[in-house]
């Protein structure tokens, strides 16, 4: 078995996350699922932020901000989908959060499929 980067901490947060899709299921909105995610990650005594603001920056002009659903243990960016099918657009926007908070670690977690998906994102250098 190979070792990642915060592979206990990523083990944790899709725990959390499995509990909630298994009490939940698929087909609510994606805030329902952060809230839930957010009471499952304080259970399991997980110190974490939501939807911290992000400015981001073009040719040293701020031209918006971001917001990453969670930043756990100020080390895991985790966002959250609730869509049928993650497409390539949603790994692109987790790998861009990752750039944005400076973090390498991201976890992108979809509670919409009838199983929970969850892809770990890694910000290359």
């Amino acid at each position: 078995m190979e070792n990642y980067l915060h592979q206990d901490l990523t083990r944790k947060i899709i725990g959390c996350a499995m509990q909630v899709h298994s009490a939940l299921g698929n087909g609510f909105q994606e805030v329902i699922y952060q809230r839930s995610l957010a009471i499952e990650l304080k259970a399991t005594g997980l110190n974490f932020d939501r939807e911290i603001s992000m400015p981001i920056f073009y040719r040293n002009y701020e031209v918006g901000t971001r917001r990453a659903d969670f930043l756990v243990e100020d080390t895991i960016i985790v966002e959250l989908k609730a869509v049928l099918q993650l497409e390539k657009v949603h790994l692109a926007q987790g790998l861009n959060y990752l750039t944005a908070y400076n973090k390498e670690i991201g976890l992108l977690l979809n509670f919409g499929a009838t199983k929970l998906e969850f892809k770990r994102l890694h910000r290359k250098r």
